[in-house]
């Protein structure tokens, strides 16, 4: 044998692998951690074990990796209400005084600054910072009961006006941040900096898929809408691994970036092709010990399998005149916010774990109300269209809806105030959102707020207890639910949240 061929079998015998190992550079910072700080627990408590005579190895002791597995193995915790998650994000922050936050007594107050004692020093943007006196702005809406939850909604939104009866309305969600990009990383991930996981890959993580042909996390983004930009890190998996990260579908030829096959390609092969990719990932994976390794494989043959899923499940030329007519026209027009609906209920119908819309545009600093005009004639139609038809699928009972943005408006106008104009800077400290479907009570409303919505009077949610409580849906405890990364155990609710027994049936 000559040498090239000798030093290349010897990359794969059991003793360069285990050599390998050895000087893998995570794996020898993590044990000579571990080792001096064992050491000095020993040092500090006179126990022998501890770098003394004794040798023996503590049999309570397990790897981090099989304490993962043991987390993963207690999944579910308990009994599921919920199978999947629809998530529908509204980006920049709707104002709840426009929508389900009725203020009668704002009108008598037009124009007078918010007293002191209500704003009672809470933080400012810079945007309206300067601003001299901070003028109340009650609503250019009427509000009108609706159902027999007699709900206050707003006339902008009739059509989800006709589903009140199936929402439990949250009005006393708060947040920690005050700009958009931490709310709205916290509000995806649990946390304002980039780099955590997102909920979708949480969810995809601990319950797995229940379609081998379809990713269990899917996004998507209304097309060519302006406002607040949105990143690929909001559905990333940050510290998983790879193959929970959330696949945006768009509208066109190619749904997925980099699926089709390339020009001049059949693809007749590819099956083959990907088993012998597999057999030299594998190779590596026993080399070198990278789980990433295992991930790459998993998507491989993930891309292999959507190559025909995928096609099939964007195809909508077999739904009925009626379907298009309830989601509305613009559910013909791949892309939009209603044709993402009703792509959303055929996902959910393909037992897709958790599906995120994005829709942008919810930011009016000036010129509310011809700007949230716009933005609820694009949503509330196709937005109750798909409550209503997971309900006659028979799919609303198992499946949990969520619709809100990453924080409230103000009561007061930033600039100028008029009779037909006027904005609302960002509010954290009070904001609604709705859910609806598996296991949250219907028609009901939850949380109250003063008569200026500028401070929780009534049962405040925070952000981490809506994460919680979702998780909670799935049938996870969110304090039990954690991944080991660089030395810390983290969770989607961080170190705090409680779940909202209150809403939940």
């Amino acid at each position: 044998m000559d040498d090239d061929h000798h030093n290349e079998f010897k990359l794969h015998t059991p003793e360069f692998r285990a050599l390998n190992q050895k000087l893998d550079r995570r794996n020898f910072l993590t044990k000579t951690s571990l080792g001096l700080g064992t050491l000095a627990l020993g040092s500090l408590f006179g126990l022998k074990g501890f770098g003394g005579t004794s040798s023996k190895p503590n049999p309570g002791v397990i790897s981090d990796e099989e304490m993962q597995r043991q987390i993963l193995d207690a999944i579910p915790h308990f009994a599921p209400k919920a199978k999947r998650v629809v998530y529908l994000f509204m980006s920049g922050g709707p104002s709840q005084f426009e929508t389900f936050d009725y203020k009668p007594k704002l009108v008598d107050l037009m124009g007078q600054d918010l007293p002191e004692s209500i704003r009672g020093g809470q933080r400012l943007t810079g945007m309206s910072a300067s601003q001299s006196i901070f003028p109340i702005a009650p609503s250019f809406t009427n509000f009108q009961k609706y159902g027999e939850s007699q709900t206050w909604v707003s006339d902008l939104l009739p059509h989800t006006a006709k589903v009140v009866d199936e929402l439990c309305i949250v009005k006393s969600v708060h947040t920690d941040h005050i700009n958009h990009d931490p709310a709205i990383t916290f509000f995806q991930t649990g946390n304002q900096l980039p780099g955590r996981p997102s909920i979708g890959s949480w969810l995809s993580y601990g319950l797995g898929s229940d379609n081998k042909n379809l990713p269990s996390f899917i996004v998507l983004v209304t097309k060519n809408k302006g406002g607040q930009p949105l990143y690929s890190r909001l559905w990333g998996n940050g510290f998983l691994p790879t193959e929970h990260q959330g696949v945006q579908f768009r509208s066109g030829k190619d749904p997925v970036l980099f699926l089709n096959n390339p020009e001049g390609y059949d693809g007749h092969d590819r099956k083959e092709m990907l088993e012998y990719l597999t057999k030299l990932n594998k190779l590596q994976n026993e080399a070198i010990g990278d789980p990433e390794v295992d991930a790459r494989i998993a998507q491989y043959e993930m891309a292999f399998r959507m190559q025909t899923s995928v096609p099939e499940v964007m195809d909508i030329s077999d739904e009925s005149e009626d379907v298009f007519e309830l989601y509305g026209p613009d559910s013909r027009e791949p892309g939009t916010y209603a044709a993402n609906c009703l792509l959303a209920r055929k996902l959910l119908e393909k037992d897709v774990k958790f599906v995120q819309l994005y829709h942008q545009g919810w930011d009016q600093h000036a010129n509310l109300p011809g700007g949230i005009k716009t933005q609820c004639r694009e949503t509330d139609q196709a937005t109750a269209a798909l409550i209503s038809d997971l309900k006659q699928r028979g799919l609303l009972e198992d499946t949990l809806v969520i619709w809100g943005g990453e924080f409230g408006r103000t009561v007061y106008s930033q600039g100028k105030l008029t009779a037909t104009d006027y904005g609302r800077d960002h509010h954290p400290k009070c904001f609604t959102m709705w859910m609806a479907g598996a296991g949250v009570k219907k028609g009901f409303s939850f949380g109250e707020t003063d008569d200026f919505s500028y401070n929780i009077t009534e049962n405040p949610v925070h952000v981490h207890d809506v994460h919680a409580t979702l998780l909670k849906l799935m049938g996870v405890d969110h304090e039990q639910l954690t991944y080991k990364f660089q030395g810390r155990r983290f969770r989607l609710t961080d170190v705090a949240g409680e779940v909202i027994n209150g809403i939940l049936v």
